[in-house]
């Protein structure tokens, strides 16, 4: 797999679990009793907002050490 197929991947997959991990904290926000929200649905939240940022921060990181590594 290539470099930007796989960037692409992890961008699309964390862009992803971001909107799932909101569409369903909004949707059990809306839903009756309104206004609560289960304890697994901000579990579910919080994993998706932890792979996001994992991914964005691996991705940053990787990228800085190849230009470190080209650059010398």
């Amino acid at each position: 797999m290539s470099k930007d197929v796989q960037n692409t991947v992890m961008v699309c997959t964390a862009v992803f679990m971001i909107l799932v991990g909101a569409g369903l904290a909004i949707a059990a926000f809306v839903m009756s009793p309104t206004g609560d929200i289960s304890d697994s649905v901000l579990w579910v939240l919080a994993q998706s907002l932890i792979y996001a940022g994992s991914v964005f921060g691996v991705k940053t990181y990787v990228d800085k050490k190849f230009l470190e590594l080209k650059g010398r």
